[in-house]
């Protein structure tokens, strides 16, 4: 049976929101938040940082934290340097984005058990979109498709609509085909953690600025568990102000 560790990678600097994860949601930091809703389902938990700031704000509120190298460019290759800093004999990783405070138990639980096929090197997760979905919501290039084989392994992820329907009309593609938008949360056995960080850039990652196209080039596989819940990041301060309203409505 595997053994889970949950790190969620934060940074201060961010250029669309400079210190958001020290922001307040409902008086309460999103690191906080996030960090609380995963320990309800992971036991081991921490924040992998590179800022002094953040490492304050989760020791003020009782939660785990490691520092990290300011040079990573990105959340896996924190992820590796605080997995191996913590010196945990756990053998799969979680990597959690510091900015998704409505995380839901059920997604957690459903990427943990894509570890029971012993064959899973690589986890996460997508949602698909309703049948009848308006292909100006499916074609838009920040919400990453998947298309996936028939064990449940990722085929290709694409800003791009995939798959082309041919002979259908363009705005009626989504009432013939359940397509499936990526949800951003991962999880890796170490020893594939170790294999992706090592890795230089892929071309298809190069072209579509998806790091996970890095590991199916190289080989890897990628089970993909499903979810029916939307996930609610926050890259902006306007996604602050509708993330505010949303807890509103949870707490009402």
């Amino acid at each position: 049976m595997s053994k889970f560790v949950a790190i969620i990678p934060a940074r201060y600097a961010s250029t669309r929101f400079p210190g958001k994860p020290l922001a307040l949601l409902g008086g309460v930091p999103i690191i906080q938040r996030v960090y609380e809703r995963v320990a309800g389902v992971v036991s081991d938990v921490c924040v992998a940082t590179d800022d002094a700031r953040i490492e304050q704000a989760v020791q003020r509120f009782g939660g785990r934290v490691v520092m990290t190298s300011d040079q990573h460019r990105s959340g896996t290759d924190r992820c590796f340097e605080a997995y191996q800093k913590l010196g945990t004999d756990a053998d799969v990783v979680i990597n959690v984005q510091g900015d998704e405070p409505f995380i839901a138990p059920q997604q957690l639980q459903t990427i943990m058990r894509c570890f029971a096929d012993s064959h899973t090197e690589i986890a996460t997760l997508v949602k698909p979109f309703a049948l009848g979905e308006p292909m100006q919501h499916i074609s838009n290039p920040n919400s990453p498709k998947v298309v996936l084989d028939a064990n449940g392994y990722a085929l290709y992820f694409s800003r791009s609509v995939i798959p082309y329907l041919r002979g259908k009309d363009f705005e009626t593609w989504s009432q013939h085909h359940t397509y499936l938008k990526h949800i951003g949360l991962y999880a890796y056995r170490t020893d594939a953690l170790a294999r992706i960080t090592a890795m230089p850039q892929g071309t298809l990652e190069v072209s579509e600025s998806l790091e996970q196209l890095r590991w199916l080039q190289a080989g890897l596989r990628i089970k993909v568990g499903t979810t029916d819940q939307e996930t609610i990041g926050i890259d902006t301060p306007d996604d602050l102000q509708r993330a505010e309203q949303f807890l509103a409505t949870q707490q009402g």
